[in-house]
């Protein structure tokens, strides 16, 4: 551990006021919730599009990604290619059907369709998203910055949760886009900053990288064979096209932002900027995860302390030395790979510089927490409060009820981040809870929107037979050696995939018999 120059400290601190004044400076516009939630719809397409790619480029992607590729190859690097498909069924199908039904929240027409219970359903399941997206970004967070400045990694996610609350309950969705548009250009910009030192440490260079990334074969996308029990590429990229259809179609973070562009088009073309600038970025976090591998493999000596922090981490406060010994050298790459990149922050970017990258993964945490912050808060005020509590509640009061449910939403994230101390992978963690909790909803959506005919008795039957496969897949690990025949063979990331298709077919077929019955009868 070793704390911060100071050089680099004000610079972290100009970048976090600077962030709170951008929130104080919308706060002038925030008179009623319109605002807050939409913006007017005003907002051009262009910083929208950029918007939602600092929302995709967490701190998940920052350091979960380098980690990944260091204690593995480039198979999660599947999921960006998934997008596009994702993004064309959204562009062409999503976008003008949320801005046609001109309703803010992304859950209101599901009551339509199929009654109260499943809006309520699919509610639940967005906040429980967003609870452990924001907490696995809070927990990334403290990751870095406590190998830099030695402070708890509590301590950490107070302080920053309170700054991003702050901007966030002050400006509303224009301060949400607005500061992502600047943390875009800022996580890019150190990205590349990163790369460029990590290449310029390394003796032999790109070719020396590439000859140690290829032996230990660090570039593979995974087995094309049509394996489902393991991270295959066909498992990435399944999971990856049904969480980003959940995203593009089902997450309030980014149905709230067809809302506030100008138009359909400008909406779509939002979509199409952000897969463009994601696929390469992303790409450009595996190549660091790689180059890091490299760094590290023909300097193996600068791996210890990192096994040593990560082996104290798992065992009790006051293990023997033996014991961390043997939990040390036991661990793999994969074990200790989040912690890589801070590391080599700490030793090997110089002063002034540091603050710089500190600011860009900052950057990358700040913007996903601050817009879930702001849909989630959106969220409850209108499928919970407005819906259940006051219907004929006024403008003021709604504008107090956004404000005091961010504050709420920004604590909670922290709360579930600083539950997540001690986990092996951020992005294993987010990629697991997000298919759980996505599964249900967005197979209930697809079935709303697409088949027309399907109504409330078929949809809570095929919702509820959905939620037992998916309970069934995420907690039959857990059953005695004897029951073994009743595990999940699939891999996990298969639970979205299954959940969806489950939901979607199920609700189809009993369509199909009730449409049977209907013309035998008549």
């Amino acid at each position: 551990m070793k704390g911060l120059p100071i050089f680099d400290l004000a610079i972290i601190a100009i970048y976090l006021v600077g962030m709170i004044l951008v929130g104080v400076y919308f706060s002038r516009k925030n008179k009623n919730s319109e605002q807050f939630t939409k913006a007017s719809g005003l907002i051009p397409g262009w910083a929208i599009g950029l918007s939602i790619y600092a929302t995709f480029l967490s701190s998940n992607t920052f350091l979960g990604v380098p980690g990944k590729a260091f204690g593995g190859n480039w198979n999660a690097f599947v999921f960006s290619i998934s997008m596009p498909l994702a993004a064309w069924v959204a562009s062409k199908y999503f976008v003008p059907f949320y801005r046609n039904t001109g309703e803010i929240s992304a859950y209101t027409h599901l009551e339509k369709r199929f009654g109260a219970w499943a809006r309520v359903y699919a509610v639940v399941c967005f906040l429980l998203t967003q609870l452990a997206r924001m907490g696995s970004i809070f927990f990334g967070i403290a990751l870095s910055l406590q190998a830099l400045t030695g402070y708890s990694m509590q301590m950490i996610m107070i302080v920053m949760g309170i700054c991003i609350i702050v901007y966030t309950v002050l400006g509303g969705i224009e301060a949400v886009i607005w500061t992502e548009v600047v943390q875009a250009i800022v996580k890019t910009f150190g990205a590349l900053l990163i790369l460029y030192i990590v290449i310029s440490n390394m003796p032999g260079g790109v070719a020396k990288i590439a000859e140690i990334g290829k032996a230990a074969d660090k570039f593979s996308l995974g087995s094309f064979k049509p394996d489902f029990i393991s991270s295959s590429f066909w498992v990435v990229l399944l999971y990856g096209f049904f969480i980003n259809l959940n995203n593009f179609g089902m997450d309030q973070n980014y149905i709230q932002r067809y809302h506030t562009a100008s138009s359909s088009r400008a909406a779509s073309k939002s979509i199409w900027l952000c897969v463009w600038l994601y696929i390469p970025a992303s790409l450009l976090f595996f190549i660091i995860g790689s180059c890091l591998f490299a760094y590290y493999e023909i300097n193996p000596e600068l791996v210890q302390s990192i096994k040593h922090q990560v082996a104290v981490e798992r065992l009790p406060l006051h293990a023997a030395a033996t014991e961390v010994l043997k939990v040390q050298n036991a661990l793999q790459p994969a074990d200790y790979g989040d912690k890589i990149m801070p590391h080599f922050m700490v030793t090997k970017i110089p002063v002034g510089l540091v603050g710089l990258i500190v600011s860009a993964i900052l950057s990358a945490a700040m913007s996903t927490i601050s817009s879930g912050m702001n849909a989630s808060a959106t969220v409850f005020s209108v499928d919970i409060y407005k819906r259940y509590f006051k219907p004929e509640i006024n403008e003021k009061q709604n504008l107090s009820l956004l404000h005091i449910a961010t504050v709420a939403f920004g604590l909670l994230g922290m709360i579930a981040g600083i539950a997540m101390i001690g986990v092996k992978s951020i992005l294993d963690v987010w990629w697991e809870l997000s298919g759980i909790f996505a599964a249900g909803m967005l197979g209930l959506f697809l079935l709303g929107i697409i088949s027309r005919q399907t109504k409330n008795h078929e949809a809570i039957t095929a919702t509820i037979i959905g939620i037992a496969v998916i309970i069934w897949m995420t907690f039959s690990s857990l059953l005695p050696p004897e029951y073994e025949a009743f595990i999940n063979p699939l891999h996990k990331n298969m639970i979205i995939v299954t959940g969806t298709l489950t939901i979607f077919l199920t609700g189809l077929f009993l369509t199909k018999i009730k449409n049977r019955k209907i013309k035998t009868v008549s």
